[in-house]
């Protein structure tokens, strides 16, 4: 970094010494790490590529992988089928109040699927391809709301999005057969979790690590109110959670050295021109075991042990939290643990359903069984 840059930060400081620097924070209270995620019963065979999930109205289970989703039904979810196949990845998923399934396809939109098949798209809205789609959710009243993580990159292009720090997100809002696409907002730092009552929407965006949230009753929608400033970890999709307030899942913690490289521009710039991407200082949702990946040193391992503790390349974690945004419980898979890049939670009919990215396994907590 140069020195003009360094000058420029002083000067900030100086001139707009209110400005949230979004500090890393520590995780502690209702963050206090564990190995909660580690305990959860495993779903059948693993679904490379898992992303997100969605309960139908008859209480089976619909899970985005790779260019798949599935339909898991049956006691614990033990059986299986493809009900659908795109020529890209399958990602965000609902269910519309009208029965129909709502999926997001790497590059090529959104496409609800009726209950007699017939498939609906969006493709365009405002002029500009939907490619890119992070987060869906219906309203009662049947209009559909969807986020675009980035207007310049496709969804397995995250680190990318990061490591160039865009703010190209959209919210876009669409009638029950996704018509008529209005823009609601853009310039989001990738918008990846969506959550509506039908006059509330929630809103996670990744980038500035927090949850916003506003009115939105199909016709206006209100400045955001931010719900959760700072936190931890990457948000992702939200959940309602029983007995109110939501659950949140975040694909990967936070940490200083990744903070530090996205200030230090010349050094962030020099690195993604240089190496390749699975080797960039920088969040994963798993790690590979590639000898050049970064960050071993801080985990080196003693009697065959990864300490937990260390710095973090990848990392699960889910937190619930009450209506006001006030942290109840969180559920940790740390540093050498196996359900890491926690992409997706949802309270099902069977009990709480998490979607590990990261391993490529679905998750079951039976003791919370929605009543």
């Amino acid at each position: 970094m140069g020195a003009f840059t360094h000058i420029l930060r002083d000067l900030e400081q100086i001139f707009f010494p209110n400005r949230d620097q979004h500090p890393v924070p520590s995780m502690d209270g209702p963050f206090t790490p564990n190995s909660r995620l580690d305990t959860l019963e495993v779903i059948g065979d693993p679904l490379p590529g898992a992303d997100d999930v969605a309960e139908g109205a008859d209480g089976a289970l619909y899970v985005s992988a790779g260019r798949q989703v599935w339909r898991l039904d049956g006691a614990g979810y033990a059986r299986r089928e493809v009900v659908a196949t795109f020529d890209g990845d399958a990602g965000a998923l609902a269910i519309h109040p009208d029965g129909g399934l709502l999926v997001g396809v790497a590059s090529q939109g959104v496409v609800k699927i009726d209950r007699d098949g017939h498939r609906h798209w969006l493709r365009e809205a405002a002029g500009t391809p939907v490619a890119c789609v992070t987060a869906i959710a219906a309203s009662p009243d049947g209009s559909i709301l969807l986020c675009e993580g980035s207007a310049r990159h496709a969804p397995d292009a995250w680190l990318r999005d990061l490591m160039e720090k865009n703010r190209a997100g959209r919210l876009l809002r669409c009638g029950p057969s996704l018509e008529q696409p209005a823009v609601l907002r853009q310039g989001l730092a990738w918008p990846d979790g969506l959550m509506t009552d039908g006059t509330t929407c929630w809103l996670a965006e990744a980038w500035t690590h927090r949850v916003t949230a506003f009115a939105a009753d199909g016709r206006r929608s209100s400045a955001p109110r931010v719900i959760l400033p700072n936190l931890p970890g990457y948000p992702a999709r939200l959940a309602p959670a029983s007995g109110g307030g939501f659950w949140l899942a975040m694909f990967a913690a936070r940490t200083h050295l990744t903070e530090f490289v996205l200030r230090e521009d010349d050094f962030r710039n020099e690195m993604m021109r240089t190496m390749e991407p699975h080797l960039w200082v920088g969040p994963a949702l798993a790690t590979t075991g590639d000898c050049y990946e970064p960050m071993q040193w801080g985990g080196l391992k003693a009697l065959g042990i990864e300490k937990p503790w260390s710095p973090p390349r990848s990392y699960g974690l889910l937190a619930r939290f009450d209506a006001d945004g006030t942290p109840a419980e969180s559920l940790h898979s740390r540093v050498g643990g196996r359900h890491h890049g926690i992409t997706s939670v949802r309270e099902a009919a069977q009990g709480l359903i998490v979607v590990s990215r990261g391993a490529g396994r679905i998750l079951i907590d039976r003791t919370r069984a929605r009543a």
